[in-house]
C-alpha cells in the first residue's frame, strides 16, 4: 500500500480523535519511509493490563514534546531503524492525559520509552525502571538546557522582569518545561508567588503557543525548539539555564537481558546525521539529534535532589529504591 498520508485512530481521555500524519512532506529532511500507522500506532486505554495482544511486539512510549502528529512523524521512522537493527517489531504507544507514562513503562504496558529526567526518576522510584541511553545534543553533549522565552516585541528583557507576569510551563512532569525552570527561578530568588499567574500547558509547543497567543507573557521550554523558533523571529529568548542531563530512553526492569542489550547496542550505533539520516523526519529537532550515549542512574543525582525538594518525587514512593 502506497499512501501519502494515513489516519490513525487514537484515544485521549476516552475521546476518539482522528488526524492526518503526512509522511511524505515537502519540508522533510528527505524521503520519509512509508508506514501503516493503523498497524504501528495505538493508545494505552484506561484499565488496560496488557501492553499488546501480540507479546512479540515491543511497545515504545514517550513524553509528549511537540504534538501527537509531529512526535509520531519523528518516532515511527526511528522505530523502523530499531526493527532493522534488532529484528524485533516495535509499536508506538500514545499515553492519554489521564495516565502517567512513568506507570505505563513501569507496569510493562510498554517495554521502552523516551522520557525526560522527571518521568524517569518517578518511574525508577516507583517501579525500578532502568536508564538505557541519554540523548546527545548538537554540540556532542548528553545534556540540555531550558530557556525562558517571550514574544519578539515583548518589553520583558531579563528573568527578573517576569515578576508580576504570567508564566507558562509545559507539562507538570516535564524536566525542561517545569523542573529546570523551577531550579532557575529558585536560584534567582524568584518563587511562584511573585508571578501574577502560572499555568501548565501540557507540551513545549503549547507553551510557546501560549506566548504567541498572548495568553501568557513568558514560557519556560526546551532549548532546541525555542532556538529554532527564535531563528524565525517567532520567540525571543531572555534566559538560558545551566546544562542538565538530557532526556533518554529507558526500559522496564523485566525486559529480558538479551533484548535489552540488543536494543541498547542499536541505540548506541544510531547515526542520525550519518548512515541513518535518509529516512528520518526532522530528527535534528529532537533532544537527541546526534544519537545516544550510555546512561546511568548516577547521572540524575542533582535533578533527583531538586525533584524531591519541589515535591516532584514522593519520598514514600522512593523508600527502599
Amino acid at each position: 500500500m502506497s499512501l501519502d498520508c494515513v489516519y490513525p485512530r487514537l484515544f485521549f481521555n476516552g475521546l476518539l480523535l482522528s488526524f492526518s500524519i503526512l509522511l511524505l512532506s515537502c519540508d522533510s529532511d528527505s524521503h520519509i519511509a512509508e508506514h501503516d500507522l493503523d498497524d504501528r500506532v495505538e493508545s494505552i486505554q484506561p484499565n488496560t493490563h496488557s501492553h499488546s495482544k501480540n507479546k512479540d511486539i515491543i511497545g515504545f512510549g514517550f513524553d509528549l514534546r511537540s504534538s501527537p502528529q509531529e512526535d509520531a512523524r519523528q518516532y515511527l521512522p526511528f522505530l523502523a531503524y530499531l526493527e532493522k537493527e534488532t529484528g524485533y517489531k516495535f509499536k508506538l504507544h500514545f499515553t492519554p492525559e489521564s495516565q502517567d507514562i512513568a506507570d505505563i513503562v513501569g507496569e510493562n504496558h510498554v517495554q521502552f520509552a523516551a522520557l525526560g529526567a522527571v518521568s524517569f526518576l518517578r518511574a525508577n522510584a516507583k517501579h525500578g525502571v532502568i536508564p538505557v541511553v541519554r540523548g546527545v545534543n548538537p554540540y556532542g553533549k548528553a545534556k540540555y538546557q531550558s530557556v525562558f522565552v517571550v514574544a519578539p516585541k515583548s518589553k520583558i528583557k531579563s528573568l527578573h522582569d517576569i515578576k508580576g507576569k504570567r508564566l507558562a510551563f509545559g507539562s507538570r512532569s516535564s524536566t525542561q518545561g517545569h523542573l529546570i525552570p523551577r531550579i532557575v527561578l529558585s536560584k534567582n530568588g524568584i518563587n511562584l508567588k511573585m508571578l501574577s499567574a502560572f499555568s501548565y500547558t501540557g507540551s513545549h509547543q503549547n507553551c510557546a503557543n501560549a506566548v504567541a497567543s498572548k495568553n501568557s507573557d513568558v514560557c519556560a521550554m526546551q532549548d532546541t525548539m525555542a532556538k529554532n523558533m527564535a531563528k524565525k523571529n517567532l520567540l525571543k529568548i531572555i534566559h538560558t539555564s545551566a546544562y542538565y542531563p538530557s532526556s533518554g530512553i529507558v526500559a522496564n526492569k523485566n525486559v529480558p537481558t538479551e533484548v535489552l542489550n540488543k536494543v541498547k547496542q542499536a541505540l548506541l550505533n544510531f547515526e542520525p546525521q550519518g548512515k541513518d539520516k535518509e529516512y528520518l523526519y526532522h530528527w535534528y529537532r529532537t533532544e537527541m539529534p546526534l544519537g545516544f550515549t550510555p546512561a546511568h542512574i548516577s547521572d540524575y543525582s542533582e535533578l533527583k535532589k531538586w525533584a524531591v525538594e519541589f515535591g516532584f518525587l514522593d519520598l514514600k514512593e522512593m523508600a527502599g529504591k
